[in-house]
């Protein structure tokens, strides 16, 4: 099979950029597709985070501390970036305006205005892909669960809860980093940076509040800097969204839930659906594991455990009794991502990455949950054209 290359330039070198950079040399583990990522160049300001992938990948023409350098190259299809949250807006505008497809990471900008100026910038240019990255959703059980919702399944829905947990910030011994200060993360805290992941899904079921109260935690106010020195941690580290949402046809509550102080939870996505003819729940937890609870009037009630191997979006050499994991779910995400590059409307599966006007809605509802903290009231949501 003659398989397209796409060249790809990593702007920011750091734990995500070598997450992709080795999803790409784990290409041959997929089966029957027509494309394939190549990495060609890299950057960051930091050399030591580069040298990791010019000793790994031979591929590697450019290598800058200067990521202009990467989008003046004719030979650069595209972009991944994965950099502080305030550098989102210049990055990915300039990356747009090369003329180079983008796949970045969340939130898609620091604040509302930032990512209103990607997005004015991405359907400016609608013959570039620009997409934004959420691997979770693309584990199997994930998928069935999804495919059960949107296939309306769940009856009358009662309730959905989604959330994303991480424990490791309980230690208030780790080091101050750019994710604890408002001018490079951003005033929505642990909401920028884990709250595309738990909105993902709602957002693609068209499950967007029509309101929202949150309670917002700044619980470790103080870590060590550089000099050891105690720093103010200015940032929130825990939130709870109470939301309502209405569609044509169904009103039920919503709960998200984004927490880096959780304590006993490594890395945990979940979400959960509960509906009068269908009740379903996945966790990366159990990442093989889709729990169900199918009803009709007059049935018993229990939960169902059904073990999942891979059964995946794209097919792999993996046999299908085997686990799949957080490294799979990035192949899954990438392959995505270029399936609807190449593609474009005729994907071979119909699960695509985050698109803008859906990171759009994300920072609607994380500025309608900072207002709500402030005054300690529910406050409405408009669901704008985004489109």
């Amino acid at each position: 099979m003659v398989r397209r290359e796409i060249k790809f330039g990593v702007i920011g070198c750091g734990l995500m950029g070598r997450e992709f950079a080795s999803a790409s040399a784990r290409w041959c583990h997929l089966l029957d597709l027509d494309y394939v990522p190549i990495i060609t160049a890299v950057c960051d300001p930091n050399p030591s985070a580069i040298t990791w992938f010019t000793d790994n990948f031979s591929s590697i023409k450019i290598a800058s501390a200067d990521y202009r350098t990467v989008l003046e190259s004719p030979d650069i299809d595209a972009i991944y970036c994965s950099v502080p949250h305030n550098l989102h807006e210049q990055l990915y505008t300039d990356i747009i305006r090369a003329g180079k497809h983008l796949l970045g990471e969340k939130p898609f900008g620091m604040d509302f205005k930032a990512n209103e100026k990607i997005s004015q910038i991405s359907a400016a240019n609608p013959n570039i892909l620009v997409r934004c990255a959420s691997e979770f959703p693309f584990f199997p059980g994930a998928q069935k669960l999804f495919k059960y919702a949107a296939e309306g399944r769940m009856g009358t829905i009662l309730d959905v809860q989604a959330g994303f947990f991480h424990c490791s910030d309980l230690d208030p011994r780790k080091p101050m980093n750019w994710k604890r200060r408002v001018a490079t993360n951003g005033a929505y805290g642990c909401m920028g940076d884990l709250g595309m992941h738990v909105l993902h899904l709602p957002l693609r079921l068209g499950w967007f509040p029509k309101n929202v109260r949150a309670v917002l935690s700044n619980i470790v106010k103080e870590r060590p800097g550089q000099s050891g020195a105690l720093e103010p941690c200015e940032t929130w580290d825990n939130a709870a969204l109470l939301c309502e949402v209405e569609t044509h046809n169904q009103h039920f509550p919503m709960t998200l839930e984004m927490k880096r102080i959780a304590p006993g939870e490594m890395n945990t996505w979940f979400i959960r659906v509960m509906g009068t003819e269908c009740s379903a729940e996945f966790s990366t937890k159990y990442p093989k594991t889709l729990r169900t609870l199918p009803y009709a009037p007059g049935q018993e009630q229990y939960w169902r455990l059904q073990d999942i191997g891979i059964e995946s979006a794209y097919p792999s050499i993996t046999g299908s009794i085997f686990e799949f994991g957080f490294s799979d779910s990035i192949l899954q995400m990438w392959a995505a991502f270029c399936d609807e590059l190449v593609h474009m409307n005729t994907m071979k599966q119909p699960f695509h990455c985050v698109t803008p006007a859906e990171a759009t809605l994300t920072h609607q509802v994380f500025s309608a949950a900072l207002k709500s903290n402030t005054l300690g009231e529910t406050v409405p949501l408009r669901l704008c054209d985004v489109s």
